[in-house]
């Protein structure tokens, strides 16, 4: 499902559902979008009026870019690139680095020239990060000294992200120069600027395989301003900047389109770490004095675990957001982290890269206590709730697949016709167990288990089953000094849940496999089970 188009006029104002049609509609306030269609997402961002003085800074060496020096290095950087590069609208450019200052500046050259960027985890193997070169095809790489290694088998030219070049290179890549050197250079006014469209692709980011094999998603300009708008009316960030931390990795969706180039559109400061500390993003919030902070739950949770500690070690006295996402907050967690951080307010996300970022979220601490719910629909956003078996549209407080449609909705997968026509038109993205035909939603148990006094962590996946398909199996972390027993666990949640979601097999493990967003990573889980058949 991709845009939107006028709303009927008999929407339920209570629920946005709309009966005619099986639609739901956004409660929240249209977001503007600009109706000119020779437009590019760097050139709408660098366009938009605001006071702001600071645009990023780097945590660890304090380095600040302000906005002029922003722009002033993404117009010289284009220049390269095209000029040295070669690079046209169509082109692919790699970008493999952890957060870095240089990283939005990377994007929006690139995005200003419409070629496109696709980013991937600097966690990734060589192999497959060969397999999405192999995909993808881009014609050049930045990424820092560190990660050459994993580029060893590419034959492709690379711009190193640092300020030297001439760092010896024991693989047999070609090394072009460094983005330093790029940022020295003099705009040139002449160089060749092709017409992109708002419809032209902007981004190819790879999802992150947990539904099945890891795919490219294609989204266009059109989609990333829809999502900038998004996020600064989301925020209310025309209205005074904000100091963001940056805790998400940047090759992530939300991390690129908010934290990479969305905020600075509105005048707000971005401080970025290059990777997750604890300590040193609790420093950063006291020193930048941060308004708004990220989170995966896991990260809250040791918030709410610390407080005591964090509080007389940190002053945190700035902050007044935390943003989660990843996976759902139970009660427990939100009471316990208002108890603790009694004015800071606790904002929930749900999205996908399909849907660039954010498809619903809770906007206010009152949202957020409605327990259990990803919150309201993005602006502009539509929805159906659909039965994945009859693919027939179901009412209100119906259990179903969430069906998405708006102006951030990706165009496709990238040279995969039959995975988008799946997605974009009858199947959606299944996290759900099926137990003798009836479905379990796996975070359901997961918050169930985590508010259980003993168990610091847990995952849910689908164990398959001759008699029944699939049952529910946990595996969970215990806190130290805990002795529950399998038992123990699986009585805790049969006396909680209808018989069919009882769980009826249990694993203790240290730890739970999760992507750097914080997403569990049940395939591995899936697999580790299958295993020991």
């Amino acid at each position: 499902m991709a845009e939107i188009t006028e709303k009927p006029s008999n929407i339920d104002p209570r629920s946005g559902f709309c009966k005619p049609n099986s639609t739901f509609y956004s409660k929240r306030k249209p977001v503007p979008l600009p109706s000119n269609d020779s437009l590019d997402v760097t050139t709408f961002i660098s366009s938009r009026a605001h006071n702001g003085k600071i645009a990023f800074i780097d945590a660890a060496t304090g380095r600040q870019l302000t906005f002029a020096d922003v722009w002033r290095a993404v117009d010289a950087v284009a220049s390269s690139l095209s000029a040295d590069f070669g690079i046209r609208k169509g082109h692919v450019v790699l970008l493999l680095t952890p957060n870095s200052i240089y990283f939005p500046i990377v994007c929006l050259a690139v995005m200003s020239l419409g070629a496109i960027i696709t980013t991937t985890n600097p966690l990734n193997t060589s192999r497959e990060i060969a397999k999405q070169i192999a995909d993808s095809k881009p014609v050049l790489a930045f990424t820092i000294t560190q990660l050459l290694p994993k580029l060893a088998d590419s034959n492709l030219p690379v711009v190193l992200l640092g300020s030297d070049s001439g760092t010896p290179n024991s693989s047999k890549l070609r090394i072009v120069g460094s983005i330093e050197e790029l940022m020295r250079r003099e705009p040139r006014q002449s160089r060749v600027k092709e017409s992109v469209q708002q419809n032209d692709t902007a981004t190819l980011l790879y999802s992150s395989g947990t539904t099945g094999a890891s795919k490219g998603v294609v989204s266009s300009h059109r989609n990333l301003i829809a999502m900038v708008q998004t996020v600064v009316n989301r925020f209310k960030l025309d209205e005074e900047e904000q100091t963001f931390i940056c805790t998400v990795p940047m090759f992530h969706i939300y991390g690129l389109v908010a934290f990479a180039t969305g905020l600075i559109a509105s005048g707000s400061t971005v401080v970025i770490l290059s990777k997750f500390e604890m300590d040193e993003m609790l420093m950063a919030i006291q020193k930048f004095s941060a308004t708004y902070l990220p989170l995966v739950p896991p990260i809250l949770v040791a918030l709410v675990n610390h407080a005591e500690i964090i509080r007389k070690k940190y002053d945190l006295s700035s902050l007044h957001s935390v943003l989660s996402g990843g996976a759902p907050l139970s009660k427990e967690v939100i009471e316990g982290f208002s108890e603790k951080y009694p004015n800071v307010t606790i904002l929930q996300g749900y999205g996908l890269t399909e849907s660039t970022g954010v498809g619903a979220s809770t906007d206010s601490l009152e949202e957020s206590r409605r327990y259990g719910t990803a919150g309201l629909l993005s602006p502009s956003m539509e929805a159906k709730i659909v039965d994945p078996e009859s693919g027939v549209a179901l009412s209100v407080n119906q259990t179903g697949e969430l069906w998405l449609r708006g102006p951030t909705i990706m165009k496709g997968y990238f040279s995969n016709e039959e995975a988008t026509a799946s997605t974009l038109d009858s199947k959606g993205l299944k996290e759900l167990i099926k137990y003798k035909g009836y479905q379990v939603p796996p975070a359901e148990l997961e918050a169930l288990l985590l508010t259980h006094p003993e168990i610091a962590d847990a995952a849910v996946i689908p164990f398959p089953d001759k008699e029944v398909g699939q049952f529910p199996m946990a595996y969970v972390v215990r806190k130290t000094g805990s002795t529950i027993s399998e038992k123990g666990v699986m009585d805790f949640i049969a006396k909680q849940v209808a018989p069919y979601k009882r769980i009826r097999r249990v694993a203790f493990v240290a730890s739970i496999p999760k992507n750097p967003s914080g997403k569990i990573l049940r395939k591995d889980l899936i697999k580790l089970a299958v295993s020991k058949m």
